[in-house]
């Protein structure tokens, strides 16, 4: 059955039924001259929320609809995206996955540079240049409503009971090692886990979080971490919740040594980019003990738990 709808609704089904094509496999004519383009509303874009199907709640090929802000599975005939846009009249799609922009029911691709602002709301990046810059910049920036703010400098939805996550999340995102590390996809998108590890999820999820609170060009001056929330509920095992209060304590010793695992870490400080950040190296005397006897002469006292050889060595912490 998942095999079937897989097919059903999969991107190489939609593009064999593109009408308009030339026939030697060029670009429709109308994919720059889209007619469409004005009834976009950014102002209701939010992609902070989790990629599913509003019908079919299903994650496979999943658009967005860039009129009312909607996501719909798949731009087939006979697909979620392809009746609403026939029913309601919204014609401008966005593919989720392959950041590609689609004109339906007519299903031909779209290409204005006039979309790129929105292109990269979905998915910020930061070149090395400008990671560099972060900690000294004091630019404002302004959101689609006109709303100043500062880049990093932004609130996060408190959904229902979340708030001691969201201090532990906004704390770790101006941990400037940390924070350069993820704002950077490729630094760990080639970790190697096993198959069917769900606790990579969490390191995915947190990525995408820092990349939207230092997103320059956000639409909005706050950021819904409902996705990275419901990463913790799942990896937690619910021992983490939106709905119930935690301990913020807690809740950042378990989300800290959970990342560290998932990237492959372990006991030795290099072993991941948790590790190097916020494991440390602790400096350790020991010198010999002179005492004197009944006498008065020095006597180095010996025995359990006596160094007698002065020496300087660091242990992990």
């Amino acid at each position: 059955m998942a095999a079937a709808a897989k097919r059903k609704y999969s991107d190489s089904d939609d593009e064999e039924n593109e009408p308009g094509r030339r026939a030697h496999g060029g670009r429709d004519a109308r994919s720059r001259h889209c007619p469409y383009l004005d009834t976009i509303n950014r102002s209701l874009l939010d992609f902070d929320f989790e990629k599913l199907c509003s019908v079919s709640l299903s994650h496979l090929n999943v658009y967005a609809c860039l009129v009312c802000g909607k996501y719909f599975q798949g731009r087939g005939q006979k697909s979620h995206a392809y009746t609403h846009s026939v029913q309601v009249d919204h014609h401008v799609f966005l593919n989720l996955h392959t950041l590609k922009f689609y004109c339906l029911p007519d299903n031909y691709e779209v290409i204005d540079s006039s979309l790129d602002d929105i292109k990269y709301v979905l998915n910020p990046t930061f070149t090395t240049d400008h990671i560099k810059q972060l900690d000294g910049s004091s630019k404002l920036s302004r959101a689609y409503d006109s709303t100043m703010y500062l880049p990093g400098i932004v609130g996060l939805n408190n959904i229902k009971a979340n708030d001691y996550c969201n201090v532990v999340l906004q704390a770790l995102s101006h941990v400037s090692p940390l924070r350069d590390y993820f704002l950077q996809e490729e630094n760990y998108k080639d970790i190697k886990r096993p198959p069917g590890d769900i606790m990579f999820l969490i390191v995915q999820r947190f990525g995408e979080l820092m990349r939207k609170l230092w997103n320059p060009r956000n639409f909005k001056a706050h950021v819904s971490p409902h996705e990275m929330l419901q990463a913790v509920v799942l990896c937690s095992k619910k021992r983490f919740q939106i709905t119930e209060q935690g301990d913020p304590i807690d809740f950042l010793s378990w989300f800290l040594n959970a990342m560290h695992a998932s990237m492959g870490g372990n006991k030795k400080v290099t072993s991941s980019s948790v590790g190097k950040v916020f494991r440390g190296t602790m400096k350790i005397y020991s010198r010999q003990l002179v005492t004197k006897d009944e006498t008065g002469e020095a006597k180095v006292s010996e025995g359990p738990g006596v160094q007698v050889l002065q020496r300087l060595h660091l242990e992990e912490v």
